[in-house]
């Protein structure tokens, strides 16, 4: 199905993707066709392996050999310099492409199939809550793919780190659950990106509304919930009152594996709001503090 051009949903240990074959732009296009996906967004390509990535960049420094030595397969995204074999309609038109080696074994074994990478943006409408099981893709995309593979929910359970090795210092577009100490602590230091101002974005998911359920969320420092209406609470901590609480965990990456699937649920139940106590405010908390801030809007 990968190879006929077809769109095959699939887990990766992070969220679930959207795939098509990244040297087809036919291919792609139903992609952003499908999603509703703006064309300065730029997809991810999925490869098996560093021969493979190697196929689709046109360079690879020590300090992608180093982190890919390390990270991958894994949820670090590299951006590198493209070969000209890659649609500029992957890359939103930017001489780059974001390319990782996922850990899911059945990611894996469905792009060592196919033969080709695959490309592959969170399974989900575009800005919408991305999708950590295979049921949350069925509620998205009852007929636009041609299969779901189904691998259970994802461990990770939300997006790739991000990080450009085409300019130098290296820079961070996406934080995720692959941390900024991890990185520098391999290549020393790294800069930071910011919110694009127009044209293409230099990686997904950095539009300032993303990542969002249909519900209203919030974010509250204080405990003190909306006056009026049905809600939920989500808290690590401080305690509220509400219709409905949801008791996350303390740890980072426990938290984050639970976040999405907490949200798709909490969005089936037409509630008015759903309040999220902020996360703490340190590194290890940085890429959930970055999805919740972009879920709120």
């Amino acid at each position: 199905m990968i190879r006929a051009g077809k769109l095959v949903a699939f887990p990766t240990e992070t969220v679930y993707g959207l795939g098509a074959n990244a040297l087809d732009s036919e291919a792609v296009d139903r992609i952003y066709l499908a999603k509703g996906r703006p064309p300065s967004s730029p997809l991810i390509v999925h490869v098996d392996g560093i021969p493979m990535a190697k196929t689709i960049v046109s360079e690879w420094p020590p300090e992608a050999q180093k982190l890919a030595d390390r990270f991958w397969p894994g949820a670090l995204t590299l951006v590198l310099p493209k070969q000209s074999i890659v649609p500029d309609r992957v890359t939103a038109g930017l001489p780059t492409v974001g390319v990782r080696v996922p850990s899911h074994p059945l990611a894996l074994a469905l792009i060592s199939k196919a033969g080709v990478p695959i490309a592959a943006p969170s399974a989900n409408r575009f800005t919408e809550l991305s999708a950590t099981t295979a049921e949350h893709v069925r509620r998205s995309f009852s007929r636009q793919v041609a299969m779901i593979l189904d691998g259970g929910p994802t461990q990770v359970g939300i997006e790739s780190t991000v990080l450009s090795l085409a300019v130098s210092p290296p820079l961070l577009l996406r934080p995720g659950m692959v941390s900024l100490h991890d990185i520098e602590s391999l290549i020393g230091p790294v800069g930071i990106g910011g919110t694009p101002q127009g044209g293409s974005h230099a990686s997904p998911g950095l539009h300032s509304k993303h990542y969002s359920p249909k519900t209203r969320l919030i974010l509250i420092d204080d405990g003190v919930l909306p006056a009026s209406g049905r809600g939920a609470y989500i808290f690590v901590a401080l305690q509220a009152q509400a219709e409905r609480v949801v008791r996350m965990p303390e740890d980072p990456m426990a938290y984050a594996a639970k976040l999405y699937a907490v949200l798709h649920d909490l969005d089936r139940q037409e509630l008015d709001w759903i309040a999220v106590e902020r996360p703490p405010q340190t590194a290890a908390w940085a890429a959930i503090s970055d999805r919740l801030r972009r879920a709120a809007g």
